[in-house]
């Protein structure tokens, strides 16, 4: 099948397709997924063709959603759930973080977790509170999960495909203000593993390092600093949990410097294990300490205000140019 051009929601909504079509055991729930399709139309056309009994439109309650998916996960199904905002997964965390990421330890192996968490994440979309969280790095953090956000349309379909056929509970989180983006998808030629990083533009002087929506801001300042004569590598980390540091580490070694993009707060962030691990590896190569940009410290704030709060261009090239100042 030839390469067709989609959005990234459309891509999603293919693979759910696909998986559907392919292992009777895949089931979608989540709030609004069914008949509405989701807020995002993310699932649009799944309920109508697959029925009511696979894609399950639940209550409004994240902790019965995920629960009830992991008893699913039990019997064998690989349930898809969908959180319908990234600030709408707090009533469920303890089933995820005390139950869905402990089973396959507590039994010793015993038990597999084939759970996808999609969750459409980040800013940029002028929404209300609890709608544009960045909460990633609080389940990177929890050992047994895995985590990724992919930040292109081919990578959405593969990613989705790669999370429901995996035996441990993958958090999949969608960057909500790339939905509408599009881009080249071949559903016949997988880009890679689930837990690599990809180097999606080559260069010398400096790494960005990024993933999920901040990826295509990185290559649009690679753009801006191509313009005043300076080369930037720009890597997709594409998994948060594991992290696939051998790439990084390739890239910093060439580069000798480092900036870590993400739309999460910078204290405690994932570019902090990032900056404290490649530091580790990196020191007789590093030219200047690595560099972190991110949101702030501080609650997301109302939609009129977003922007000063997002990294923007002017904000990551700043710190290109302080970390090519040592």
């Amino acid at each position: 099948m030839a390469a067709e051009k989609m959005a990234l929601a459309k891509a999603i909504n293919a693979s759910l397709r696909r998986a559907l079509e392919s292992d009777p055991k895949v089931l979608i729930m989540g709030e609004d997924v069914g008949k509405l399709g989701g807020v995002f139309r993310v699932t649009d056309g799944l309920h109508k063709d697959f029925g009511e009994d696979r894609v399950i439109d639940t209550p409004l309650a994240e902790s019965g959603i995920v629960g009830t998916a992991i008893g699913l996960a039990l019997r064998g199904y690989r349930p898809v759930v969908e959180i319908q905002f990234d600030g709408f997964v707090f009533p469920a965390y303890d089933q995820i973080v005390t139950q869905l990421a402990k089973m396959h330890a507590r039994s010793l192996g015993k038990v597999k977790m084939p759970v996808v968490i999609r969750i459409p994440y980040g800013g940029g979309i002028g929404a209300v509170e609890h709608h544009s969280e960045s909460p990633e790095a609080l389940f990177a953090h929890v050992a047994g999960l895995k985590v990724v956000s992919p930040s292109n349309s081919a990578d959405a379909y593969w990613m989705m495909q790669q999370a429901i056929q995996s035996d441990d509970p993958v958090i999949y989180f969608e960057p909500k203000r790339r939905y509408w983006d599009k881009g080249e998808v071949n559903t016949e030629a997988i880009p890679g593993p689930l837990h690599t990083a990809r180097v999606v533009r080559e260069g010398t002087d400096l790494t960005l390092a990024a993933y999920g929506p901040m990826v295509k801001l990185c290559q649009e300042v690679a753009d801006a600093a191509a313009e005043e004569g300076r080369s930037l590598e720009v890597v997709d980390l594409r998994s948060i949990s594991p992290v696939d540091f051998d790439t990084i580490q390739a890239s910093v070694e060439k580069t000798r410097r480092l900036v870590v993009v993400h739309e999460a707060p910078v204290f405690l962030g994932s570019g902090a294990e990032i900056a404290a691990r490649i530091t580790e590896r990196c020191f007789y190569h590093l030219e200047a300490p690595v560099l972190r940009v991110g949101g702030y410290h501080a609650p997301y704030p109302p939609a009129r205000l977003e922007e000063e709060y997002l990294p923007d261009l002017d904000r990551v090239l700043d710190a290109v140019d302080r970390s090519l100042a040592y």
